[in-house]
């Protein structure tokens, strides 16, 4: 999706060895000091999308100003301050902004829509990602969010049969 955003193959340059070679030695370094582990969040893409911004330059600049007021407990007490409503209504357009683009992508994907097979995939990926579904599988290990949504699709892409053509008897007039 901020490949289509950004007009760029990001799967190709940088390559996706490349950002998961990134994120790898991230929370490698996070781990070395003792923070937690890089997460890398789909909100950037709402970002991206909305303020149609996509420079790493900026990006990185945005990042270094948000650790240094991270720093100054008056802009902590500010952003606190601002009501949840606010921060819900902010939430709900930047995963709404994900989950259109992500429909644009796959109508320019021409997936058809006519069959239920693919209907249901997206649904349930789309409810599993935004609907704060969760699965447990240990007490310490639970998938959730887009993870479970993409596990949950890949599943349902081996076992979902695919549609036949059905034949509908034609009624003439008489």
């Amino acid at each position: 999706v901020l490949g289509k955003i950004c007009n760029r193959d990001f799967i190709k340059d940088p390559g996706l060895d490349r950002t998961i070679l990134g994120d790898g030695l991230a929370t490698f370094v996070a781990a070395m000091i003792g923070g937690p582990a890089n997460t890398t969040y789909g909100e950037n893409t709402g970002v991206v999308g909305l303020t149609r911004v996509g420079s790493v330059y900026v990006t990185g600049g945005a990042a270094v100003i948000a650790v240094i007021l991270a720093f100054l407990k008056p802009v902590k007490d500010l952003i606190s301050a601002i009501p949840l409503p606010v921060m819900g209504g902010i939430s709900i357009i930047l995963f709404g902004f994900i989950a259109a683009n992500g429909l644009r992508v796959l109508n320019e994907a021409h997936v058809d829509f006519s069959k239920t097979r693919n209907v249901i995939i997206c649904a349930v990926m789309l409810i599993l990602g935004l609907g704060g579904a969760a699965f447990r599988i240990t007490e310490l290990t639970v998938i959730s969010g887009m993870a479970l949504a993409a596990v949950a699709g890949v599943i349902l892409n081996l076992i979902l049969p695919d549609e036949k053509e059905v034949e509908v008897d034609k009624i003439k007039k008489s």
